[in-house]
């Protein structure tokens, strides 16, 4: 999780042609989009994402799947995004002085987007699903987590989304601090000091606090459960969560450090807090790439990588071929586990290189080549693409996880598997 960048102190071209409104607008529409896009293939894969998340029933006179309803809500905020991109290119014509003038075009997208995602009009599609992500949220945004039979997949699943949104919701801050702001428009160059040199960096850290003390719940139910389900042991890996979740915090005090740094202030070099920085992102992300692989989707990586590096007998198998890592277990591919419902290893293994890849992404700032590439708004909206791209992936084989822990060993094996 790294903090955002300082950035050219002129508008540069990218941001005549789509300035920050618009890129925190189209950031969220895709996520709609995406999500959408998860909830039709998991249905091909006959996996019941509603029912995982206790999404409401539908009703005898709306009986469109959930995909079907998020595509239809999808297309609703879609058509008036470009509608106003139109409207905005065409006064603008990408002169500077026309775009930082008409920031009330984009803005007022940006504010339709939040009425439509935070009032449930009856009217257009998905109202009930609204009303349920409108409680969830109202749920989470103080760290709360509903109980297993009420939805605790859904609000975990939620917070997580957010915390790879942290960057947008921080710029979406600053676009209503400037354009609230005498004198600034909310198109000109982001100013991610509005409003206090440390507000930015707080909102962005918010999202891995709520999961923080949601990990901290369910760690306290745990020690408090007399009788407690079988598997869930002493609420051990709750706190190894937490403290994944706590990793993220020296990331983003550190990068707000070397944004406004003053060595007045602080007793380090700007060398050392950059080293520092170094530390704490590897650590971040190797810790949080292993919980996703081993923990989130339950893949069986970490542990089977010995068996690489001991010697085999040489009627030993081949890496892609089944086995199992006790004579007890059930034979599966190599790194992955017994039940799985995508229909070839190799997709698990792509999804494993590509979120290690993109755990990964702030590597770019250690080549000189392309440090000045990581300081332009163009990179930095790049990688915030990238982060909610991580977490579309992601999504697919972490609910496919949680229907396998649901629904049992037993009822997978009658599960018919849906070609992609």
């Amino acid at each position: 999780m790294d903090g955002d960048p300082t950035v050219e102190p002129e508008l540069d071209n990218f941001s005549l042609i789509l300035p920050l409104p618009y890129r925190i607008a189209f950031i969220l529409v895709l996520g709609v989009w995406a999500w959408g896009l998860n909830l039709h293939y998991l249905f091909l894969l006959k996996i019941d994402v509603p029912s995982l998340i206790k999404y409401p029933s539908r009703s005898p006179y709306n009986s469109l799947p959930a995909h079907r309803r998020t595509y239809a809500f999808a297309t609703i905020i879609t058509l008036p995004l470009l509608l106003s991109l139109l409207f905005f290119w065409t006064l603008t014509r990408g002169r500077p002085s026309s775009v930082l003038a008409w920031d009330i075009i984009p803005q007022s997208y940006l504010f339709l987007l939040l009425l439509l995602f935070l009032i449930p009009y009856k009217r257009l599609p998905a109202p009930n699903g609204r009303y349920r992500f409108l409680a969830t949220l109202k749920r989470i945004s103080i760290g709360g987590i509903a109980e297993t039979q009420d939805g605790k997949f859904g609000d975990i699943l939620l917070a997580d989304v957010l915390t790879s949104y942290a960057k947008v919701l921080g710029d979406l801050f600053v676009s209503l601090c400037m354009f609230l702001t005498s004198g600034r428009s909310s198109t000109d160059k982001p100013d991610r000091g509005c409003g206090g040199k440390y507000v930015v960096p707080i909102i962005i850290a918010i999202p891995g606090m709520i999961r923080l003390r949601q990990c901290m719940i369910e760690y306290n139910r745990v020690r408090s459960n007399p009788q407690p389900m079988p598997g869930s042991g002493w609420g051990g890996q709750h706190l190894a969560n937490a403290l994944k979740y706590s990793s993220a915090f020296p990331v983003v005090i550190l990068s707000a450090l070397q944004r406004g740094y003053d060595p007045n202030k602080i007793g380090l070099s700007e060398t050392g807090i950059f080293r520092l920085w170094l530390f704490a992102v590897f650590v971040n992300s190797l810790y949080s790439f292993y919980w996703d692989v081993a923990k989130d989707w339950d893949l069986t990586l970490f542990a089977s990588i010995p068996s690489l590096i001991s010697p085999s007998p040489p009627t030993s198998p081949s890496p892609l071929s089944p086995r199992s890592l006790h004579p007890s277990e059930p034979p599966h591919p190599w790194g992955l586990r017994r039940h799985t419902h995508f229909h070839t290893p190799q997709i698990y293994y792509t999804a494993i290189i590509i979120d290690f890849l993109l755990r990964f992404t702030w590597s770019l700032k250690l080549s000189p080549h392309l440090d000045h590439w990581n300081d332009l708004e163009g990179s930095i909206f790049v990688m915030e693409l990238l982060e909610v791209a991580r977490r579309w992936v992601w999504i697919f084989f972490r609910v496919e996880t949680e229907w396998v822990r649901v629904k049992g060993a037993g009822a997978q094996e009658e599960m018919l598997l849906a070609p992609l």
